[in-house]
């Protein structure tokens, strides 16, 4: 067998012959074979199409080794630069592992790998296009192609010559007019692997789906096969000072690097549209999207996606309108068309001076005609009466980009069908051409939704900032009652207090019968601003089994509890007087006068200093108090793109999927436009976000949406799929570009539903606050001084996100309760014996460093390499004669560990590990377990089976337990004289060590242990030690177990 690496193209390199420009060439090694391709003079984006093929003498010793692709600038090429010994400058390398090479040239996809530095200070960029593959002995024996390449046997590198194919012109000629006729006969194409395909940036999907026309670069050009799902498997290269226990998650469910043409990446890059389209074109009507020419940045905040461009069309209203009916009046409503598109405004009845201020956008992919014909139509029963239009040549529209002033809207004229100018009848429009950027974009009919038939499925199609409400804890301090008169006087009452706020529902304890009694009992309740909710507080006395009657109620606004922002500040108690029930017997509204009346003694307190969690704690994104002047000052800015979506899974038969993002970070919700019936949605909507913390987390899910068609009732939006990025794994001022595959665990298991493509960017604003809030508590003061129990927080989460889903289910339109749930982790809290199963891994991987630093001593003390063993009896001597550079050695070690493992950091964000996560070999009955409701609903039958598998995990965690208490009991038996004999002993061993330790220097005394410890394995016995065995027959409590 062979192996090929087939080298197609290289994009965005860095300038290295002082000219702004490189020649550049890839030299591939494995296995000590070293080739290398042709140079390609001053071009920052070369193009190969060259193939070279290695021998393997076994190739299932192919995936331990791996395939390390280097460019170079070749020096010869530039006159007078070439240094003796320095013929080249590293642009940058790649290294692909043996298990990602396919088995056939038919199974190959075109990867595109991100260069990677070589040392901390190296600057490099750009990535390389390559196809690794097997081929038979028979293959390659030959190249196809009589470009002149170097010689594919082995090559020692000492041997391989830098200047091949530079140094000779004919040589040189030979090459360039071959890849000419190459390039001109074939139309050979190479690609970005990155590009997003946003639509109106060249290549892109359709709604329904459909490949459109790649955009055609100099030396860059784009391919279709791109556009597939295979991510390259070598495209993350992290190696972690201690490897985690078993392989990382299959290549498909990593994440997929991309390159997109942004205008907040580094300026500089070469970004074209597509030429020779009247659309595209640098003098068509659409301008040239996309394009960011050599040092420009797009005139806009929209600078982390790809730029669209939209024709926009406001119709205000209408004046003098002509009548059609009986009546002298008429229904008007406008028909917006451009080609087969089609957007009405809402019908006005009776009226000849309507006013309707809508806006419509056409997207440019659905452009289909150069002329925008607007018509005014009256509605009836039969057929619309036709009343007039106005038609725009689109040649003619002017282009507007924000920060440009709205365009004002002017009257225009009705005319006939003939083109005559109607006598009467004018509508006020204005048209221009826009982006997503232009402030009517949110609010505006869009040409994807055209299928929406209903204005209320119209709404839930927009895209929507929201903002949880304001979430306070209530305290209530439940002290006492007073002078408490039951409805049966012959009797102590028996009472106790129910508190109602809201949904929130909790009651005491009982006490001991009395008309005075004493609770002394604390409750925390959520509430949120305006605080509309009042408190409900009820004296009842319990009078049977189940039977409860009212003794006196009072009903308080929230407001009435003083607000406490430390805890420095006490808060004094009130009594308050119990308004007496109203029985039967007092008829026609006369109510007895008494002297006395019922009190109840509460404290009541809202607590602003407290943060109000109602998100998980481990990826929480916003820690501040409630009480504004508390909240820390911000320190940066984070921007998220929320670009496309590629591959989803069809959530609806025989319709596609209706795909909306969610995205959150702190209060702030946003929500994007839905796109129907598309697998590969392009929606290219960028928001922004404060910062506070940077140990936060924001969270991105992709839905299905169900409501397009108006529906209502038990419809629910389906979940396709949910991305968390950590703040604090993110370079600042770095735009990260990725496929994030969006994950779905079900009870058949986990499936992959598509991935979503991401620009994310954190800037921080405020370095010293940023990086002074690695030294401050995580969550508020008040968290602290004054603590609440984990079983109470949890609680008040769950009452927290029930506010926070009914507020954001009454907007328009609604954040339904599906969603809120979903991106807030509302079953997190449930048993899963694949979450135990994760997270004891978690644990052994832990430790696992401290497992291999167990071996690495234990080799050193069997002497299994003498040098190594030997060192460290020298380093060891020195550290105890010199103990005070124990500490600093340490430290400096530290430091030292932390350097090395610099050019081993992730270059990617994290997202959701599958392997981790025990997702992929989770049985299926463990799954099934895991989306059981509470209480379940499973038969009995697997309910015993499943206790019974309860109880076996339970009684081996039982058993550890056990011998971990057996352990410590043995190490309190020593001097407890449990054992007479086994405590004398340990005591006089105890005197001869203190005697010895007072007379012998401690320093000599720690030697000679390290020496013993260190001992050769000749003076070893494989018998257990003295101390061991006397410590093992110690006495333990498990002898008097039952």
């Amino acid at each position: 067998m062979k192996l090929a690496v087939e080298v197609l193209n290289a994009v965005d390199l860095m300038p290295k012959d002082g000219q702004g420009s490189a020649s550049p060439y890839v030299q591939v090694e494995i296995d000590g074979q070293i080739q290398r391709t042709k140079t390609v003079h001053k071009d920052l984006f070369p193009s190969f199409s060259q193939t070279l093929f290695f021998n393997l003498h076994d190739p299932s010793h192919l995936p331990n080794q791996s395939i390390e692709v280097s460019l170079y600038h070749d020096r010869t090429t530039t006159p007078g630069a070439v240094t003796p010994g320095q013929n080249r400058n590293f642009l940058g390398r790649v290294k692909i592992s043996g298990e990602s090479v396919a088995p056939s040239p038919d199974t190959a996809e075109v990867q595109r790998y991100p260069l990677e530095k070589r040392g901390l200070f190296s600057h490099i960029r750009g990535d390389v296009a390559l196809r690794v593959y097997l081929v038979p002995d028979s293959v390659g024996s030959t190249d196809p192609d009589p470009i002149p390449v170097n010689d594919p046997l082995p090559i020692p590198a000492f041997t391989m010559p830098e200047s091949v194919g530079s140094n000779d012109e004919k040589v040189e000629k030979k090459v360039k007019n071959k890849v000419k006729e190459k390039e001109i006969k074939e139309k050979e194409t190479h690609m970005f692997y990155s590009l997003g395909a946003g639509a109106g940036m060249g290549m892109g999907m359709g709604p329904a789906g459909e490949v459109k026309e790649p955009i055609i670069k100099p030396n860059v050009v784009f391919h279709e096969k791109l556009a597939r799902p295979e991510p390259p498997p070598a495209m993350v290269h992290v190696r972690p000072p201690f490897p985690m226990m078993g392989a990382g998650p299959r290549p498909e469910f990593g994440l997929v690097e991309t390159r997109p043409p942004l205008a907040g990446r580094a300026t500089g890059n070469r970004l074209f549209g597509t030429p020779g389209n009247l659309f595209n074109a640098p003098g068509g009507i659409f301008g040239t999207p996309g394009s960011v020419l050599q040092g420009e940045k797009i005139a806009s905040t929209y600078d982390l996606v790809e730029q669209m461009r939209y024709l926009y069309v406001t119709v205000v209203k209408a004046r003098d309108l002509p009548s059609k009916d009986i009546t002298g009046s008429l229904d008007p409503y406008v028909e917006v068309k451009l080609g087969n598109y089609k957007g009405m405004t809402r019908v006005i009845e009776k009226n000849q001076y309507p006013v309707w201020d809508q806006v419509f956008a056409f997207n440019r992919d659905h452009i289909q005609s150069n002329m925008l014909e607007v018509v005014l139509k009256d509605k009836d029963l039969i057929k619309d009466d036709y009343v007039g239009r106005v038609v725009f040549d689109l040649t003619e529209v002017p282009l507007r980009v924000p920060p440009d002033s709205p365009l004002a809207p002017q009257w225009y004229r009705l005319e006939a069908k003939s083109g005559n100018k109607l006598p009467k009848g004018e509508v006020m429009l204005s048209v221009w051409i826009g982006t997503q950027a232009d402030e009517a974009f949110p609010d505006a009919w869009h040409s994807d939704a055209h299928s929406v038939s209903t204005l209320e499925g119209l709404a839930n199609t927009r895209s929507k900032v929201y903002f949880s409400p304001k979430l306070v804890y209530l305290r209530i301090t439940v002290i006492g009652a007073q002078d408490l008169i039951p409805a049966d006087k012959s009797r102590l009452p028996n009472p106790a207090v129910k508190i109602q706020v809201g949904h929130q529902l909790r009651r005491t304890r009982p006490v001991t019968p009395s008309i005075n009694p004493m609770w002394h009992e604390e409750f925390m309740f959520v509430t949120s601003e305006p605080f509309d909710e009042p408190i409900v507080i009820t004296v009842e006395d319990r009078v049977g089994p189940g039977r409860d009657e009212p003794i006196g109620r009072i009903i308080l606004p929230v407001q009435a509890a003083q607000p406490r922002f430390d805890h420095s500040k006490p808060v004094e108690p009130k009594w308050f007087s119990l308004a007496k029930p109203v029985f039967s017997s007092e008829e026609n509204g006369e109510k007895k006068e008494s002297k006395f009346s019922s009190k109840v003694h509460l404290r009541l307190t809202l607590e602003f200093g407290y943060h109000v969690l109602d998100e998980s704690t481990h990826y929480s994104s916003d820690l501040q108090p409630a009480a504004k002047h508390l909240k820390k000052p911000s320190i940066g800015i984070l921007e998220l793109g929320i670009l496309s979506a590629r591959n989803l899974m069809p959530m609806k038969p025989n319709r596609g999927t209706d795909a909306y993002c969610v995205a959150k970070y702190g209060s702030k919700w946003v929500r994007t436009r839905t796109l129907l019936s598309t697998l590969c949605p392009q929606w290219n909507e960028q928001y922004t976000w404060e910062v506070f913390d940077p140990c936060t987390v924001v969270t991105i899910a992709v839905f299905d949406n169900c409501h397009v068609g108006g529906q209502n009732g038990e419809v629910r939006d389906q979940r396709i799929g949910k991305v968390r990025i950590r703040l604090s794994t993110l370079e600042t001022d770095r735009v990260y570009t990725h496929f994030h595959p969006l994950l779905v665990l079900q009870p058949s298991g986990l499936k992959k539903t598509g991935e979503l493509h991401l620009a994310v960017r954190f800037t921080c604003t405020a370095w010293v606050n940023m990086v002074a809030s690695y030294g401050l508590p995580l969550l508020p003061k008040m968290h602290y001084v004054q603590p609440i129990s984990v079983m109470q927080l949890d609680f008040l989460r769950q009452q927290a996100m029930q506010i926070v889903a009914m507020r954001l289910g009454r907007a328009e339109p609604p954040l339904r309760r599906e969603v809120v749930e979903y991106m807030l982790d509302v079953d997190s809290h449930m048993f899963s014996l694949r979450r135990s199963k994760a997270n004891f891994y978690r644990i052994i991987s832990l430790f696992s460093g401290f497992a291999a630093a167990g071996r690495w001593f234990d080799m050193v003390r069997n002497w299994r390499n003498p040098v190594t063993t030997i060192l460290v009896h020298v380093l060891f001597v020195i550290l105890v004669c010199y103990p005070e550079l124990i500490l600093p050695t340490i430290f400096l070690y530290l430091f030292l560990i932390g350097i090395w493992n610099y050019r081993f950091r992730s270059r990617h964000p994290p997202h959701m590990d599958t392997k981790l996560s025990h997702a992929e070999l989770a049985h299926p009955d463990e799954l099934d377990e895991e989306f059981d409701t509470f209480p379940t609903s499973r038969a009995a039958d697997m309910i015993r089976m499943r206790y019974d598998r309860l109880r076996s995990v339970a009684g081996r965690v039982q058993t550890v337990v056990g011998d971990l208490a057996t352990q410590g009991e043995r190490a309190q038996a020593l001097l407890s004289w449990r054992d007479p004999r086994g405590t004398a002993i340990f005591i006089f061993i105890a005197l001869v060590v203190a005697i010895v330790l007072y007379v012998t220097p401690f320093q000599v005394l720690l030697v000679a242990a390290g020496l013993y410890l260190l001992r050769h394995p000749r003076f070893r016995s494989r018998m257990p030690s003295v101390p061991f065995n006397f410590y093992r027959r110690l006495p333990a409590k498990s002898d008097s177990l039952l």
